[in-house]
């Protein structure tokens, strides 16, 4: 099972929907795959069309004493192979219970650990605030994907998440490969092009050389959640996501490869 954790502190930058469209081609490959919201706004939650009322099992229980297993809160999506894990606004109210109740930085890493190989692939869904939830995101991670705007002003938020990510792999002594996702490019725009070309002088190899374009076929999240239909959705945005995850599963074998060796 791998553990891929999608986070940046900065909002609006396509985390729900790299997570959802990362996960649908990895089920179009023959994969099982969980999504999980981590996120107490509920973004991915509400893609698949859940309800605010009442208010869903999910993701809180596994904070609960004794914790919930997933295999019990996970749902079926209608794109075989994908299973999700809803979220809740009282997720927010973790921070304050984890002064009170240690332990609850690891709550993710132990349900995973319980969890066993019933899925190939597990995706998380973060929100964009380094809390609780992220670090217990990167602590079970096997990789940190951040996807990122391709405009100047979301070069300080990919900057915060690189050093997040290099704390926690210190912190946890096992390797936390990182793969910059460059989206929302428009490379009709000078900024576009001279943000890209910064993320990648600036990170390098961490950076996708290509870059997800704007595209209004991919901003709905809600409707990367149907079966898919013919090429799987034709259109520049979903052609460049299935590149994206072609890159991101030859670097994610390479580092299998190193841990190995």
């Amino acid at each position: 099972m791998r553990i891929w954790a999608i986070a940046n502190q900065k909002g609006g930058v396509g985390k729900t929907t790299t997570t959802l469209s990362l996960g649908r081609g990895l089920a179009a490959r023959g994969h099982k795959v969980l999504l999980i919201d981590l996120d107490p706004h509920s973004s991915l939650t509400r893609a698949f069309g859940v309800p605010l009322e009442p208010v869903p099992q999910g993701v809180q229980e596994l904070f609960a004493t004794p914790p919930h297993e997933i295999a019990s809160l996970s749902r079926a999506s209608d794109i075989p192979g994908l299973d999700y894990l809803c979220a809740q606004a009282s997720l927010a109210t973790l921070e304050r219970r984890s002064a009170n109740q240690p332990g609850l930085g690891l709550a993710l890493q132990q349900a995973f650990a319980r969890h066993g190989d019933r899925h190939d692939y597990i995706l998380l869904d973060c929100a964009p605030t380094l809390g609780l939830l992220m670090i217990n995101a990167l602590a079970a991670a096997d990789r940190l994907i951040i996807p990122t705007q391709a405009e100047p002003l979301a070069l300080h938020g990919l900057e915060g998440m690189v050093r997040t990510g290099e704390m926690v792999e210190r912190s946890r002594k096992r390797a936390l490969p990182i793969s910059v996702l460059p989206t929302l490019f428009d490379r009709r725009t000078r900024a576009g092009n001279e943000t890209l070309k910064q993320m990648q002088d600036r990170h390098g190899a961490r950076v996708w050389e290509d870059a997800i374009p704007v595209d209004t076929r991919i901003s709905h999240a809600a409707g990367l959640t149907q079966p898919m239909q013919g090429d799987d959705y034709p259109g520049r945005g979903h052609a460049a996501y299935r590149r994206a995850l072609e890159w991101i599963l030859g670097e994610d074998g390479r580092a299998l490869e190193q841990e190995a060796a």
